[in-house]
Order: structure tokens, then sequence, then C-alpha cells
């Protein structure tokens, strides 16, 4: 029932998932990991809403590019029956673990407007620490409003048609 209620049943609402997950993602792991680097000042969040945009847009591509990949990883680890939870934790995990790959990179360069070395040669001491950020916003915060607002779609959905239904049946 929770597959059925709490995830994207078409295109359509995959796209609203994705964008709800996208812009508080973005909004939260971005600034806090740029204040980890470099101070928590005001000046430093003013300097990431200026880049923000252009993260998330990046941050889209790669949802699009490591969906699948994601989805095959978490089927390796999982069993189908396995219950809900345990289904969107370790998907959040791979999607995260993948994403969080390129991201340290990606968003390094977007952030510093720079292409350099310095987020290759610092992965190792950097990754860490974003993927600990992400993981912890994906799950705790940015997923569970994303499928909130999909319950409550899909059941004031459901019961519009429920009622419909019932309601041509007694004309009938």
């Amino acid at each position: 029932m929770d597959f059925f209620m709490k995830l994207p049943r078409s295109k359509k609402e995959f796209a609203l998932f994705m964008a709800i997950v996208s812009v508080i993602s973005v909004n939260i792991i971005a600034p806090l990991i740029t204040c980890f680097e470099v101070g928590f000042h005001f000046s430093v969040w003013l300097d990431v809403l200026h880049v923000i945009p252009f993260i998330w847009l990046a941050v889209i591509a790669l949802v699009l590019l490591t969906y699948k990949p994601a989805q095959w990883l978490t089927s390796k680890i999982i069993d189908k029956n396995d219950s809900f939870n345990s289904h969107i934790t370790i998907n959040i995990l791979c999607t995260v673990l993948m994403m969080s790959v390129f991201l340290t990179v990606i968003g390094t360069w977007i952030g510093c407007r720079d292409i350099s070395l310095f987020p290759v040669t610092h992965f190792f001491f950097k990754w860490p620490r974003n993927f600990a950020v992400s993981f912890g916003v994906e799950l705790l915060i940015a997923q569970p409003i994303a499928r909130k607002v999909l319950f409550i779609i899909h059941s004031s959905h459901d019961a519009k048609n429920s009622s419909t239904a019932f309601s041509s049946q007694n004309a009938a």
C-alpha cells in the first residue's frame, strides 16, 4: 500500500517528486556543506544563494543519470518482500552514494566558479562529510516531505474517484 500511495504513479508525479526533493535538498545541502568548508557566516550563505540554481541544474541532470543505476543497485541489495522502509532507505543510500561522488567534485567546481583538480585531490577528505550530510537530509527531510505530498495527492485523487464511482453506481 505504501508503494502505491507514497511513490510517483506517473511521469508527472515523478517530476513533482523530483522537484520537491531536489529543491529542498539543494537549499539545505549546498549551504550546509559550504559553511562547513569556509565558515558559518551570513555572507557565505548569501554567496551560496547565487550558485544554487546552477547546482540545482547539476542535481537534476545527475538524478536522471543515476536513477536507473541506483535502482539496479538497490535491487541487488534488497529482496522484493522487504518492507517499504527498507526499499526506500536502501534506494536513498544508493542514490546519495552515486550522486555525492559526482557532486563532491562538480559542486565544488560550481561553487568556486573554477574547474581545478582541488576537489579531485581532496576527494577522500571531503566526500565522507558530503555523503553523510546528503544522506541525512534526503532520508530525514527531503524525501519524507515529498512522499507526504504524494500521499496527500493520491489520497485526494483516490477519494474523488471512489466518490465518483459510488455516485455513478447509485445513479444506475
